[in-house]
């Protein structure tokens, strides 16, 4: 992760896409843009997942068994979806190296704190449901 966060850095600096550090005005507005550029990039995500969702329900209505359809569906859009995925990776780190964070150490402790909760969460819950 932090050799990719690295080449991520350069390369947006290597284009002048990185966020501007040039005084609050500056930085603010360069916030606020790339968090929209952010969020568009996540709805991305959201149109393929919906695509993905209407393809098979298409096919299920062409007569294609539900798992199937389901899976011919998912293949359709995985290329589509790696590519908003990365994107919003691209603009997520764009964020953490503004604020100087190591990506990694934050994922670990992420976990390490959700691994110390008592609360059992919204999918766990979901699932136990489901059975």
């Amino acid at each position: 992760m932090k050799s990719m966060h690295r080449e991520l850095e350069n390369f947006q600096l290597q284009k002048g896409w990185e966020i501007s550090q040039d005084g609050a005005d500056k930085s603010t507005e360069s916030l606020l843009l790339n968090h929209m550029l952010l969020t568009t990039e996540i709805a991305e995500i959201a149109e393929e997942l919906r695509r993905m969702l209407n393809r098979a329900y298409e096919m299920k209505e062409e007569g294609v068994e539900g798992e199937k359809a389901f899976q011919l569906a998912k293949e359709e859009v995985a290329e589509d979806i790696g590519k908003e995925i990365a994107d919003s990776i691209a603009y997520l780190c764009k964020f953490a190296t503004f604020f100087q964070r190591d990506i990694e150490q934050d994922i670990r402790n992420k976990l390490n704190e959700i691994n110390t909760r008592s609360k059992s969460n919204l999918q766990k819950r979901m699932k136990e449901e489901v059975k």
